[in-house]
C-alpha cells in the first residue's frame, strides 16, 4: 500500500456512546462523503477491533484505523492476531495504530508495570514480527503506525514501522515528525476542530475537550519541547495553548489550520469534531462541512 491509497482527510472519533447499528451507518457516510480513514480510540471502553470490524462489514473502500491500540491490552500474538484478522475481512484496509499509553493510566487502571516507553515499543514490535499465527493470511496487509510524539519514538515509527500518528499535536510538531521520519514515512496528525468562532464560547468547550490530556505528562512534556511553559498549563490551559490544539472559528479558519498540517508533511490529517455544546460525542455539521467529496480544498 502506497501512502497515496489513503485520502488526505480522515475523521478521528469515539463512538462509544453509538449503537453498532448507528456505527455502521456512520461509517457508510465517511465513507461516501470522501473520507480516507476512520481512526477509533482505545481506553476503557469497547474493544477497538470489535468496532473495527463492524465498520469492516458496513463499509467497502475508507479505511479502518486505531487511535490507538494499547500495547498493554494484549500481547504481541493476540495484536498480531487482531492485525491479520483485520486485513482479511476488510481486505488491508487496517491502519494499526499501536502506543505505549500513559504510566498512570496503564500502572493504575490496568495494573501493569509500566515500562520503558521506548524500550517496551521495540521489543513489542519485534514480538509482533516473531509471533505465531496460523489462521488465514490476509491477501493484502495495512500500514502499522506508533503513536509518537518525541524525537526517539518519531525515530522507531520511522525504522520499524510505516510511520506515525501523533495526537495532541500542532503542525509546528508535524513539521517536525516530517523531518524525523524522512520524506517517505506515513505520516497522520491528530487535530481537534470546532464550528464555533465565539472566542469565548470556543475556548471553554476546548478547555473541557483537553482537561484530561493536559494532565498527562507525555502530552506536556513535549508541549514544552514545542515553546510551551508551564504557565500554558494552568486554569484549563491558556489562550495561546488552546488555539493552537484546536482549530475553532468558521470553515475557513478551521480550512486553514488542516492546510498547516499539509503543508508541514502531513500526508493524512484526522479531524476530530467537537461538539459546539461541549458534549460527549461527534460534530455531523463539521463532518459535512469538511467531506473531501464535497470540498476541493479537502480532496485528494
Amino acid at each position: 500500500m502506497s501512502k497515496p491509497d489513503i485520502a488526505k482527510l480522515g475523521i478521528w472519533c469515539p463512538l462509544e456512546n453509538y449503537s453498532f447499528d448507528d456505527i455502521a451507518t456512520f461509517g457508510q457516510q465517511a465513507e461516501k462523503l470522501g473520507y480516507g480513514a476512520i481512526w477509533v480510540p482505545e481506553a476503557v471502553g469497547r474493544d477497538p477491533f470489535v468496532t473495527l470490524s463492524a465498520l469492516a462489514l458496513a463499509t467497502e473502500e475508507i479505511h479502518l484505523a486505531t487511535g490507538i491500540a494499547n500495547l498493554y491490552a494484549r500481547d504481541a500474538m493476540a495484536m498480531k492476531a487482531a492485525r491479520n484478522s483485520i486485513d482479511e475481512l476488510s481486505g488491508g484496509r487496517l491502519i494499526l495504530g499501536i502506543g505505549v499509553s500513559h504510566g498512570d493510566l496503564v500502572s493504575g487502571i490496568r495494573q501493569h508495570e509500566y515500562g520503558k516507553p521506548l524500550t517496551t515499543m521495540r521489543n513489542y514490535l519485534e514480538r509482533m514480527e516473531e509471533a505465531l499465527y496460523l489462521g488465514p493470511q490476509p491477501a493484502k496487509q495495512g500500514y502499522l503506525v506508533l503513536a509518537a510524539l518525541r524525537e526517539k519514538m518519531l525515530g522507531l515509527a520511522g525504522s520499524k514501522a510505516d510511520g506515525a500518528h501523533p495526537y495532541f499535536v500542532t503542525p509546528d510538531h508535524t513539521a517536525r515528525a516530517r523531518e524525523i521520519l524522512g520524506p517517505e514515512n506515513f505520516l497522520a496528525p491528530e487535530q481537534k476542530v470546532l464550528l464555533e468562532t465565539d472566542p469565548q464560547k470556543a475556548r471553554a468547550v476546548s478547555r473541557k475537550a483537553m482537561s484530561m490530556y493536559l494532565a498527562l505528562p507525555n502530552y506536556r512534556n513535549n508541549l514544552l519541547t514545542l515553546g510551551f511553559t508551564e504557565a500554558d498549563f494552568e486554569d484549563g490551559g491558556s489562550d495561546r495553548l488552546v488555539d493552537a490544539i484546536v482549530a475553532w472559528g468558521d470553515e475557513a479558519a478551521i480550512t486553514q489550520r488542516l492546510e498547516e498540517h499539509w503543508n508541514n508533511g502531513a500526508d493524512h490529517v484526522c479531524i476530530q469534531p467537537l461538539r459546539p455544546d461541549g458534549e460527549l460525542g461527534f460534530d455531523p455539521a463539521a463532518i459535512e462541512a469538511f467531506a473531501p467529496a464535497t470540498n476541493t480544498a479537502m480532496a485528494g
